[in-house]
């Protein structure tokens, strides 16, 4: 790619990330959505899933379909429209799925309903398509990673103040005495999403974010001198990292997704009060990934180390800022500083490894999770909370031990990697099951197994990459999704 710009230009960055934040908006969202729909349409904890089926699965049939596009014209679709139109289109097919919410509401249909949220999804895929390249091109290359980073933490802003707005638009205030839902109450919070949808495709069409249309020349030496492979599934850190990505996302869904349901069912908690505790777990990987963000800035090596030790309480008092503008008693929340602590020995003891970081975070990841099975009452939702923490730095984990010695066939590989997204509606259904064969506080077990799998991924993949003659120390981390 061009890089046509010596220093990050804000101006072009800003307007783009709103995009990142639509991400975690909607998707932690859904979270506040199962509920509502599972007491209006009567759902099973299996069923109330296919919230995330559809939303998440929409991510892997856009990839499809954007491949073959590209296929039926013989060239990259967006190489040929440019990156800002593709963006703007992506925008667009979001509010078209946004729609479908207001006949949907009328008519009470939860298949309309999840259609919606599916089509949704559609243009997102293409948005991840573009917005992630692009984010690296408004600025020099060597801090592009840094910029990812940068824009997975205004995702998780979005994952942060999603819940809450969403909760608030259908329940009212906190202090409200509404605690049950209709259908009909729905539809006006995506109706406005949609038109926010629309109004940043417009921005976007007048911003100075160039319609670029970058020439991706691959590198067509493979790696290891005489190991001519011909297909990227050839690499084994590449098909277990892409079960490693469909594991970690689904993980990191699955847990929020059935947290409301432990909460009200085993708690007593009543639907409208669980939106705080979502909006806590999101604000976990925002916490994470801010600390990761430190980078992209040009500041003394002093100063960085700094802010590695503040960053993160920054984006916790973001997360205790909006609840108090929503009016939500902060006092459950403030022992969850201590919490954080033990986030920040772990990233410490990484060294900034990622194969390091990958097994020391899916180990604690897995730590929370049983500690939340065998305890009860807050105790039990602070663990499950704190997964979030430990998801917070997998994806760039991952995706950089996945591709990592991929050569020619880098860019496949990160297409493979993009489309097991998907893993979030399927391990989120799968709990779901579970959940209703057992318990939900026991169904968490799933969790467990995801991240032992990670764990052994990033034990397995050290072995693979040190015998392909890779330094793992010098292997740069990625961004969130």
């Amino acid at each position: 790619m061009s890089n046509y710009s010596k220093q990050t230009n804000w101006g072009q960055f800003i307007p783009l990330v709103t995009v990142f934040f639509f991400w975690g908006f909607v998707a932690a969202s859904n979270d506040i959505l199962i509920p509502v729909f599972q007491k209006a349409f009567k759902l099973s904890q299996t069923e109330s899933m296919l919230v995330q089926i559809c939303f998440y699965v929409a991510y892997t049939v856009g990839s499809l379909i954007y491949m073959v596009v590209s296929k039926g014209l013989k060239q990259d679709l967006i190489n040929k429209i440019g990156y800002k139109n593709g963006l703007i289109l992506g925008l667009l097919i979001s509010a078209a799925g946004t729609l479908l919410f207001y006949p949907a509401a009328n008519m009470a249909s939860f298949p309309l309903m999840i259609s919606g949220l599916f089509i949704v999804g559609l243009g997102f895929s293409l948005q991840q398509i573009v917005a992630n390249p692009l984010a690296i091109e408004v600025g020099p290359t060597e801090t592009g990673s840094q910029r990812l980073t940068m824009a997975g933490g205004i995702n998780n802003l979005g994952t942060t103040i999603g819940p809450l707005i969403v909760s608030f638009a259908i329940f009212g205030s906190a202090t409200a005495a509404n605690t049950e839902a209709s259908i009909e109450s729905v539809k006006v919070p995506y109706l406005m999403l949609g038109v926010a949808f629309v109004l940043v495709a417009i921005m976007l069409k007048f911003s100075s974010l160039p319609a670029i249309t970058p020439t991706i020349i691959e590198d067509t030496d493979d790696v290891v001198p005489g190991d001519h492979k011909t297909s990227a599934f050839q690499y084994p850190q590449l098909v277990m990292g892409m079960i490693a990505i469909f594991v970690y996302v689904g993980v990191e869904v699955s847990t929020a997704s059935n947290l409301p349901a432990y909460m009200e069912k085993s708690l007593g908690f009543e639907t409208k009060d669980v939106a705080p505790y979502i909006s806590l777990y999101w604000a976990s990987l925002m916490i994470g990934r801010w600390t990761g963000a430190v980078e992209a800035f040009d500041l003394s090596a002093g100063f960085k180390k700094i802010l590695r030790f503040l960053a993160p309480y920054l984006a916790f008092g973001v997360f205790l800022l909006v609840n108090a503008i929503a009016k939500h008693d902060l006092s459950p929340f403030y022992v969850y500083g201590a919490v954080i602590i033990v986030m920040i020995i772990c990233d410490i003891m990484s060294q900034g490894n990622p194969a390091r970081m990958l097994l020391i975070f899916s180990i604690a990841g897995m730590t929370a999770l049983l500690i939340g099975m065998f305890t009860s009452g807050m105790v039990s939702v602070y663990a499950f909370t704190s997964v979030g923490l430990f998801c917070s730095t997998l994806w760039p984990c991952i995706f950089a031990l996945a591709i990592n010695g991929l050569g020619k066939h880098t860019n496949q590989g990160s297409g493979l990697l993009i489309m097991m997204i998907m893993g979030g509606g399927f391990v989120s259904i799968i709990q779901g099951y579970v959940a209703d064969l057992t318990t939900i506080h026991m169904s968490y077990m799933v969790g467990v197994i995801c991240f032992a799998y990670l764990a052994f991924y990033a034990v397995r993949v050290t072995g693979i990459l040190k015998s392909q003659g890779i330094d793992l120390d010098k292997i740069s981390k990625g961004s969130g999704h």
